[in-house]
């Protein structure tokens, strides 16, 4: 890859994981709004966005080439719930206290990323990778057998963003076309939902505060440009690289869960982010020595 195309990748990364980090706080205000409600706000309001976005950036010519590729139409649709279902368990958990093991989940992820980089991508695992992922295993399974439980949320979180990158990276479409297709194929579904199956006490946008539609309708540009610039990023970056920079989402939502909404670690919350921390301080330093070495050769 180029260096102008690797240093788009690293600003889009950075921009991606910073929002990420700090849309907890979105979430938390408007927590009174059930996870499926906020979920289908963010895929009605991504749509128009995105409508919009690709009018503004003349996209529609890439969207007609797209057309004639059903295959990777189809695809979209299966990342369309794969995203869609970790949105929704990403929401449900910020909003009902479990955001210490979202932000586990996503701690996870860059050595998912590497695990699947290697099965899927043809990029190798060094020595040191190796030991960094079988460190992630040690750490759920000490709390599996010690304790009694699996970090559902964070595996569940890990596992689904893991899977919608290694898919958009291998499908080749460019962020806002792949947005605006997975929004659309989840379009009809969230409609339907909204207008016949809700009946909580913001379902009807009508009665609500002009506040909290706006904030509503926000869901949908919350939703949409980090993810559009983490879809960029992965376009330019290798997966592996990529897994680096989410140290910054999950960092930003572990300082707010513990210092600003009171979540406890408990013993065995304690030893997995031990074991996930040193795993990723391993995996971190391998990268940095790797880099230096090419450098120099």
């Amino acid at each position: 890859m180029s260096q102008k195309n690797t240093m788009k990748g690293v600003l889009c990364a950075l921009g991606a994981y910073l929002i990420w980090g700090i849309a907890p706080v979105y979430f938390k205000s408007i927590q009174e709004v059930p996870a499926e409600e906020i979920l289908t706000h963010r895929i009605l309001w991504s749509f128009f966005f995105m409508l919009i976005l690709m009018t503004i950036s003349r996209h529609w010519p890439y969207l007609r080439q797209l057309i004639r590729q059903p295959k990777k139409i189809l695809l979209l649709a299966l990342t369309a719930v794969i995203i869609a279902t970790n949105w929704l368990t990403y929401i449900w958990a910020v909003n009902h206290g479990y955001m210490l093991e979202a932000s586990l989940g996503y701690f996870i992820n860059p050595l998912v990323n590497v695990l699947f980089g290697m099965l899927f991508l043809s990029e190798r695992f060094r020595r040191m990778q190796w030991v960094a992922v079988g460190l992630a295993f040690t750490g759920v399974f000490i709390q599996l057998w010690h304790f009694g439980s699996v970090p559902v949320i964070g595996l569940s979180l890990a596992v689904t963003f893991g899977l919608y990158g290694l898919l958009r990276k291998k499908l080749g479409v460019d962020a806002q076309t792949g947005m605006l297709v997975e929004t659309l194929w989840l379009f009809p579904v969230a409609l339907v939902y909204i207008l016949f199956f809700t009946h909580s006490p913001t379902s009807n946008m009508l009665e609500n505060s002009w506040s909290l539609n706006t904030l509503l309708i926000a869901a949908g540009i919350i939703t949409t440009v980090p993810l559009l610039l983490f879809t960029e990023a992965a376009h330019h970056l290798r997966l592996s690289t990529l897994g680096f920079f989410q140290y910054i989402g999950p960092t930003l939502m572990f300082i707010l869960a513990t210092m600003v909404y009171g979540e406890q670690i408990d013993a065995e919350r304690l030893v997995t982010f031990g074991f996930i921390w040193v795993a990723l301080i391993l995996f971190t330093l391998d990268a940095l020595y790797t880099q230096r070495r090419l450098r120099r050769s």
